[in-house]
């Protein structure tokens, strides 16, 4: 008997130090998630500094949170999301899906780099669209693999005092900077019982690529754009009636010192 109390102990002792090891390394957990899903989903390097969560309470936070860019753009990141703050459903967190009451990103920085092709934040929205599509419906087989884990559903998303800076590589030195709107995003993933982690970035970056895309318009950087595009386009034209007036006059001289 005494042996099976023995037995027993150790059990119970095995499960606390399971438990306690699984909450004290949640923060560690979450912080990979994020660096290895969202690089995965952009294909640019994400890094996020700190993780703080506190289980008990379903509080926290999130620190030095950046997105850098896709190959091919100078800058050095596309977002900086700086202080965001996360408030769980305790009694969602062993169940499926997990509810977050609220998310608030605050004071984020975007920098819209511009290019002949596009910008920067395009060509992550592109991104997240190819690997949305290249999922397609799969979404829930790979949970059942233990992929993306449970689904999620966030009842608010705040993203406020955000700024938006102009690369000023494109723009001959020139910096541009405006306020980027606040977005308020509602119950992402309730309607359909969750939403996976790929779903819940490519429904964020879309209306981050909006507000982005809204801030850059109101300075006059899509005029900058289509002027860039114009002067390319012109540049181009210019050299083909060139080299198609090169070419006739060469057939011609051509022609002549044949018939002599």
């Amino acid at each position: 008997m005494r042996n099976i109390f023995i037995g027993l102990g150790v059990v119970v002792v095995g499960i606390v130090v399971a438990v306690y090891f699984v909450i004290s390394s949640l923060d560690g957990i979450i912080q990979q998630a994020v660096e290895e899903y969202g690089s995965e989903i952009t294909q640019a390097e994400v890094k996020l500094n700190e993780v703080n969560i506190d289980i008990g309470s379903g509080k926290g936070g999130l620190k030095g949170l950046k997105v850098g860019n896709p190959t091919g753009f100078e800058t050095a990141s596309a977002f900086n999301l700086g202080e965001i703050s996360i408030s769980i459903d305790t009694g969602s967190v062993t169940s499926d899906p997990v509810i977050i009451k609220e998310i608030s990103v605050n004071a984020p920085e975007v920098t819209y780099e511009l290019s002949s092709s596009g910008s920067n934040i395009d060509a992550i929205q592109k991104n997240v669209d190819a690997y949305m599509a290249k999922l397609g419906g799969s979404d829930t087989a790979k949970q059942d693999d233990g992929g993306e884990g449970p689904k999620l559903v966030i009842e608010n998303l705040y993203v406020r005092g955000g700024k938006l800076n102009v690369s000023a590589t494109l723009l001959k030195g020139k910096t541009l900077s405006a306020g980027l709107p606040d977005i308020h995003l509602k119950d992402i993933g309730k309607d359909d019982g969750g939403a996976t982690p790929s779903e819940v970035a490519k429904e964020i970056l879309t209306s981050l690529n909006a507000s982005a895309t809204k801030a850059a318009s109101s300075i006059g950087v899509g005029k900058t754009l289509d002027s860039l595009k114009d002067t390319l386009s012109g540049a181009t034209e210019g050299i083909s009636k060139k080299a198609g007036d090169m070419t006739s006059g060469a057939k011609k001289t051509l022609k002549n010192l044949l018939g002599n």
